[in-house]
């Protein structure tokens, strides 16, 4: 319990900052998109491409476990998918948004502090491991989806250049890929680079979660309950089940990496989503909602996982 605690009380304490800047109107309305900005193109990159450039390729090709949070990941992406398109009329972009919202766990910035926490140094490569899929691989296909709905119809040429220049030009996509190739020929990061990327990375995470707290300022987002609902239970409950599904009666993982890809797929949904829906301008209200009911359902949950999978 103090694990998930000593993780989640910054958390919800930086948002909280937020809001009261907002009420206490010592920041606008302007300045969430403005820190948003700052973390999509400025600070975000740097730390993806230190994380996948710092984890050896050897360390990263574990295909049980892969094949657990990943699968669990892509089969929540399809629920959600189907929901949203059940639940609520909107473009292919946002129903795309929506189901990131709903598979997109943080193990970023709860994922691999809990398990510093919780298992100490030894213990944190599955979040680690996660932690690149999650920015290599389901990061990269929401961006591809919400590109192909977005770009200009223009024929299926001009569409796949647009997506593909797109794609090019997105710093979420390109940093981690860059750092995977620099891992992949095995090249080391001078210093000076690696503590300008571990400096600006190190703003990433508070300046997304203050700019969710203004976001949320003053805004009635009881209307979105009903989406805020049926995200959270395939967040928080079906995402986990689905991958000890995987992990446990299908492939027999060994009991630590199966617990590990169960507890990590049970972590609330990133505020990276929340990060991309402003940049994006696509359901950026019931985004944040979801990002912040999620987080404070997981401090319930995820003691209780720790319990029942005999970490804690």
């Amino acid at each position: 319990m103090s694990a998930i605690l000593n993780v989640a009380f910054p958390v919800f304490g930086i948002i909280l900052a937020g809001y009261l800047c907002a009420e206490w109107r010592l920041l606008g309305a302007e300045s969430s998109v403005a820190l948003n900005r700052f973390v999509y193109w400025i600070a975000f990159p740097p730390y993806l491409f230190l994380s996948m450039a710092r984890v050896p390729i050897a360390d990263t090709l574990r295909p049980d476990f892969l094949a657990a949070f990943g699968g669990g990941t892509v089969i929540a992406f399809g629920l959600a998918r189907l929901c949203s398109g059940l639940f609520g009329t909107a473009r292919p972009a946002a129903h795309s948004l929506r189901s990131f919202v709903a598979s997109f766990p943080n193990t970023g910035y709860i994922g691999i502090p809990l398990f510093l926490a919780a298992f100490g140094p030894a213990g944190t490569q599955p979040a680690i491991i996660a932690t690149v899929f999650n920015a290599a691989v389901a990061l990269g296909i929401v961006v591809v989806l919400v590109e192909l709905d977005l770009a200009p119809s223009a024929g299926v040429p001009a569409m796949t250049r647009d997506v593909a220049m797109a794609l090019v030009r997105n710093p979420l996509v390109t940093a981690p890929v860059l750092g995977l190739v620099a891992s992949a020929l095995g090249l080391a990061v001078p210093l000076p680079i690696a503590r300008f990327c571990v400096l600006l990375g190190a703003a990433a995470s508070p300046c997304a979660l203050v700019a969710l707290g203004l976001f949320l300022s003053g805004r009635p987002l009881t209307r979105y309950l009903p989406t805020i609902g049926w995200i959270t239970v395939l967040k928080m409950l079906v995402q986990p089940a689905l991958t000890w599904a995987i992990a446990v009666p299908l492939l027999h993982m060994e009991p630590r990496w199966s617990s590990a890809a169960v507890l990590l797929a049970a972590l609330p949904t990133g505020t990276l989503a929340f990060t991309v829906a402003q940049a994006y301008q696509l359901d950026v209200e019931s985004t944040a909602a979801a990002t912040l009911a999620t987080t404070l359902v997981s401090v319930i949950t995820i003691p209780l996982l720790l319990t029942l999978l005999q970490f804690g």
